[in-house]
Order: C-alpha cells, then structure tokens, then sequence
C-alpha cells in the first residue's frame, strides 16, 4: 500500500497525506485565508516551490517516509517542466519537479516528485475514488479557467480549455491571448473582462431575470461548452464526461444537454453520458498523488 502526498495548486495550494489512495487525517491550505490574500498569481516561482515543500513537510508524520509525491498545477507540463501556463504565467518555464525535489532534500525528504496538469489530477481522482482506475474518464473543470482532465494519462497538451469554440475575431478573452477559445467565454477572468460593470455570478442572476444580454451570453456559455465537449466526443468517442469546479453552480446541466445533442448525431458517438459534480479539492489531490504513485518520471 504506496504512501504518498498529493498537491494542488490553483487559486491556493491544498495538499493531503495519503496511504493506498485515500487521505489520512486533514487537508492543508495555504494561505489558509483566502479573503485576506490575493491569490498566487503574483508570487514569484521561487517562492510558491518554498511553499509547497513546506507544506510536504507538515504532513508527513515523524519518522514515515513517502513513496512518491505528485504536484499538480495549470498548464502545460511535460517532464517535471511547466512549459506555458497562462492563468499562472510565472511559472512558464520553470523546472518545478527539480525545484521542489531539491527544496525537499534540504528539509530531509527524499521522494521521487512529479508534476501534472491540475485537470487530469482531477479525472485520476475520480477513477480512484470511484474504483474506475481501468477506465476512461473525462473531465471539465470550471473555474478562473477551464480545464479539461484525462485518465489514464495520454502524452499530448491536451489544453481542452482552448478549444476552439467560434470563429468571432472579437472572441480575443482568453489569458493566452489566442481568439475564439472555450475559456475566453467561460472563464472567471474572461467573464469579468466581458462584463466591465458586472461580476460573473451578477451576470447569471440577471439572465435568470431575463436581462437580454445576459441571457444570450449565458446561451453561448453553454453552447460552447457543448461544442467543445462535442469536439472530444467527435476525436475519442463517446462515455461518461464528469463537471465540476469552483463555479460548477453556473451549468445548468439540462441546457448542455439540449446544445450537445444537436452537435453529435452519428449514433455510434450518442451513447455519452454528463455528470455534474460539485467542487471537492480532495479529488485532485487524491488523484494528484495516484498519478504520482503511477508515474514513470
């Protein structure tokens, strides 16, 4: 039974301990007031990877030693190195496995430390939480952006959050700048860029008021969700697609359903099936350390 530590870090860093993928005794979070902090966004690399190695330390108890350790963040992350993170863009670049490996070694740890993309720490969670760890899972996390999860891990970016939803040049929301991507219409951030004189959660309650723009904002939310879960459909095939995330309360399941329908009609890719979830950080942190316990680097 692997002993390992699973991380998170989004808009703050959670972490657990975990024996044979479930969590023993509490989750960490840092900064452990959110209302009071501004986010990681403006913490420099050095001192996130400082963070987490002293968050790893809390949790493992006097004289145990850990198998693996599994970090997972946004982005593009392939062998330990973030290469393009827009939601935490100084990170681009950074060789975090080393950092952090290294940053462990001074405190007396010696684990083999891996890193991955925050959404598919979410999809290897739920395949372990749901004894589904020989299947396909997908998953659309919503939140500041959009990411899409995958288990079993597939080499390729796989930055789902940037599909290409419309062909609008004025579709230009998008933390990486590209035009016409599902995050530059989902996104908390884009959202916000949008609605210069609403907040998101405004622009949802007025809709249900029937505001008109808001209203036809909220449509093209779910349309492009449904156009870019169509797309994975379309490429991979049919099976279960799970949401979830800290603004999972803005789907409204029924009307996703309405959108997607209309997009797929070959009758070998309808045999789909959508859950909604709501937002439990422990799965990813669950599913960062199984990833850990399964990696190869």
């Amino acid at each position: 039974m692997a002993k390992t530590i699973g991380v998170v870090m989004t808009e703050a860093i959670r972490s657990g301990f975990l024996d044979d993928h479930k969590i023993i005794g509490a989750t960490r979070r840092f900064p452990e007031n959110m209302d009071e902090s501004t986010g990681l966004i403006e913490v420099p690399t050095d001192a996130l990877a400082e963070s987490i190695c002293d968050e790893i330390k809390a949790l493992i108890p006097e004289g145990t030693s850990v198998d693996a350790i599994g970090v997972a963040m946004p982005g593009i992350i392939r062998n330990g190195v973030v290469e393009d993170s827009p939601n935490l863009p100084q990170l681009k670049g950074a060789r975090v496995a080393d950092t952090i490996g290294a940053g462990l070694k001074n405190r007396g740890i010696q684990a083999r430390v891996s890193v991955f993309n925050d959404a598919d720490a979410a999809a290897a969670g739920l395949a372990a939480t749901r004894g589904q760890l020989d299947r396909l899972i997908r998953v659309w996390t919503i939140g500041n952006g959009i990411g899409f999860g995958r288990y079993p891990y597939a080499d390729g970016p796989w930055e789902g959050g940037h599909t290409i939803v419309t062909l609008d040049p004025k579709e230009n929301y998008c933390g990486c700048g590209g035009r016409g991507h599902l995050e530059g219409i989902m996104g908390h951030r884009a959202m916000r860029l949008r609605f210069l004189d609403l907040e998101p959660d405004e622009v949802f309650a007025a809709a249900k008021k029937g505001d008109k723009r808001c209203v036809d904002f909220v449509q093209r939310y779910h349309r492009a969700l449904a156009a870019a879960t169509a797309t994975q459909i379309h490429l991979e095939g049919p099976g279960k697609f799970y949401f979830t995330g800290r603004d999972i309360q803005r789907l409204d399941i029924t009307q996703l359903k309405q959108y997607l329908y209309e997009m797929v009609k070959m009758s070998p890719l309808q045999s789909y099936t959508l859950e909604v979830l709501p937002e439990d950080p422990t799965i990813a942190i669950i599913g960062a350390g199984v990833a850990a316990e399964q990696s190869r680097f």
